[in-house]
């Protein structure tokens, strides 16, 4: 894998390290209601499924590092690139647009990057 690929996943990676910490400890801090754009009682509310949600975007960067440490990682960094793809484009459709940029594309890129240069 060339040094270019192992900086998009790397990217990738951090993109969702940053997700983790929004959603699970951020949320209900004034940085976290102004990032999603929450009211208070709502951010309150919904608090337990943005942690349960970060979680799972700690799950996606770990499976990302686990690929890029890995012998033999080229299975496991597409399927959770795809993973990351799918969830972003989902999200785009059900919640928010920007999801498409900030976590489908540059898993889609880290993904093309992957595949063209191994």
């Amino acid at each position: 894998m060339n040094v270019l690929t192992t900086i998009a996943i790397t990217i990738v990676i951090i993109l969702h390290l940053l997700f983790l910490v929004l959603e699970m400890f951020l949320w209900n801090t004034p940085y976290g209601k102004k990032t999603f754009g929450l009211k208070d009682d709502y951010a309150r509310r919904s608090a337990s499924l943005a942690a349960n949600q970060g979680l799972y975007n700690g799950f996606l960067a770990a499976g990302l590092l686990w690929g890029l440490v890995s012998t033999g990682g080229f299975d496991a960094l597409v399927f959770f690139l795809s993973c990351i793809i799918i969830a972003g484009i989902y999200g785009a459709i059900t919640v928010k647009r920007s999801i498409l940029w900030l976590q489908a594309l540059p898993a889609a890129v880290a993904m093309t990057l992957l595949i063209l240069n191994t």
